[in-house]
């Protein structure tokens, strides 16, 4: 059964790569049983790990009738099948997109902007890098020294670059155009994470496909 379902796996990732040539019967079909057996997981993992413990559990065990409210509301989702009463389904979802919004402002004001700030506030000199480069007269330790300089010129070029109450003329294009460039390295930099983590997604698939399938190496 190990090299059965082994090979299901196979013959799915080779179904997958087979898009690389062109579209074909054989990528639809693995699409479309990805698509499915995620949506599955997904609806069952939701099901006994956010509505039974969540909601059934405290109504119907627990006898806390507040919990009525969510329940209408989720059970009115589904008139959206429902071409007669599908406007219903406006109401819990707008209450969904409010709730979501407002949780995702607290988060990213403290989980993201409060951190940056505080994160951007750092000395423009550290006294412990000067001390390494007079013990240790190397290149490395000199670079240390500009390293929190040059951070903070960078923030600023880039802060400046989306300053626009100011023309960006003279003296001040120069700035913006350094802030510019430093938000190109900084996109091309993420971009190339992201490219070579699906490099090594692909690795991982070979990896399988030749090692734990084929046997080859």
């Amino acid at each position: 059964m190990e090299l059965f379902w082994t090979s299901i796996a196979g013959i799915l990732t080779l179904s997958v790569l087979s898009f690389l040539y062109a579209d074909n019967p054989f990528y639809k079909a693995a699409e479309h049983i990805f698509i499915g057996i995620a949506a599955g997981y997904v609806f069952c993992a939701q099901f006994h790990n956010v509505f039974i413990p969540n909601l059934w559990t405290p109504l119907t065990q627990h006898g806390e009738l507040i919990m009525l409210i969510p329940f209408a509301l989720g059970s009115a989702l589904f008139t959206r099948f429902f071409k007669g009463i599908g406007w219903i389904s406006r109401w819990p979802m707008s209450v969904i997109i409010g709730t979501y919004a407002g949780l995702a402002v607290i988060g990213f004001a403290s989980g993201d902007l409060v951190l940056q700030v505080q994160a951007s506030l750092i000395p423009v000199f550290v006294p412990a890098t000067i001390d390494a480069f007079t013990t240790n007269m190397t290149f490395v330790n000199f670079l240390n020294i500009f390293t929190n300089l040059l951070f903070t010129v960078g923030l600023i070029t880039v802060l400046f670059y989306f300053f626009f109450s100011l023309e960006h003329k003279g003296g001040l294009k120069h700035v913006a155009l350094a802030g510019t460039t430093l938000l190109m390295i900084g996109f091309g930099a993420g971009y190339g994470y992201t490219v070579m983590t699906r490099i090594a997604l692909l690795f991982d698939r070979f990896y399988f496909l030749f090692v734990e399938w084929l046997k080859i190496a």
